[in-house]
């Protein structure tokens, strides 16, 4: 009995810094959502820190703080001056200007897809959540989205915790049970309904939809990050939040549902 007390202790004992720095998070996200240009600042902060985390994470060490910054001040500059679509061109054009800069240093073909996809997120995935903010219901579909995906997340970690018992996929994410899949995403179609009447004018069918589609895509979000995690032969991308890992390790939820979100919004404005 002693035993069995021990192990359910040491499941949750990280419980406490993790709630910890989810104060600090919250802090700094209702900041930088509370107006434009901190909000282009916050998505160009992280896309500077992501793509410092994946350079590291791949082992890509020359002029790594210095690239990642440089990525930064572009990213800010292209998010100030254009809209969306501009953007995405011009973001695409610097993708690759970056990438040859890379290829440059002769990176192996690990680091080159590491690279990629480091710069893929920076650039082209996250920027997704100011564009949700500027989208027709602002602020109010950027809270509904980053709240349902992250606590999606935290729902998945507690219900596997508590009645894991059956791996989805033992190799890529061991942590991962069906029971913490499937009780996260039940929990995340509840949160929907009740987000969704405070802040989006839709009707209850089309908010169990949207917890579905977020709740499913980001757990595949999730295990995006852990199979990538370990090609990489890492356990966290970083040590930026204190029981977490890195801001990939917090943010590994949103690389689908930034973009679908995004993109599915005007679907059932429209409807």
């Amino acid at each position: 009995m002693e035993l069995e007390i021990n192990n359910s202790e040491n499941k949750f004992s990280d419980v406490p810094l993790r709630v910890k720095t989810w104060c600090y998070i919250i802090l700094v996200f209702a900041i930088s959502i509370s107006s434009s240009i901190t909000m282009k600042l916050f998505i160009s902060w992280i896309g500077c820190q992501v793509l410092y985390e994946f350079l590291r994470m791949f082992q890509v060490k020359r002029n790594l703080f210095i690239t990642a910054l440089s990525l930064g001040i572009v990213q800010f500059s292209l998010l100030y001056f254009l809209n969306f679509e501009p953007y995405s061109l011009y973001a695409v054009v610097f993708l690759i200007t970056f990438l040859v800069y890379f290829l440059m240093l002769k990176v192996t073909v690990k680091q080159g897809v590491g690279i990629v996809i480091g710069l893929s997120l920076s650039l082209l995935v996250f920027p997704h959540l100011l564009y949700v903010r500027e989208s027709a219901f602002g602020i109010k579909a950027l809270v509904y989205l980053v709240v349902l995906t992250e606590l999606n997340d935290v729902f998945q970690y507690f219900m596997g915790k508590l009645f894991g018992n059956h791996k989805v996929m033992p190799k890529i994410s061991p942590n991962k049970t069906w029971e913490g899949v499937v009780g996260g995403v039940g929990l995340t179609i509840v949160l929907s309904i009740i987000l969704g009447y405070f802040l989006l004018p839709f009707t209850i069918l089309i908010q169990v939809i949207l917890g579905v589609v977020l709740g499913v895509a980001g757990f595949f979000g999730d295990v995006f990050m852990s199979l990538l995690k370990r090609k990489a032969n890492v356990k966290d991308t970083g040590t930026l939040l204190p029981g977490h890992g890195g801001l990939m390790d917090r943010m590994d939820s949103l690389i689908f549902n930034a973009p679908i979100f995004f993109w599915v919004l005007p679907l059932f404005v429209k409807s």
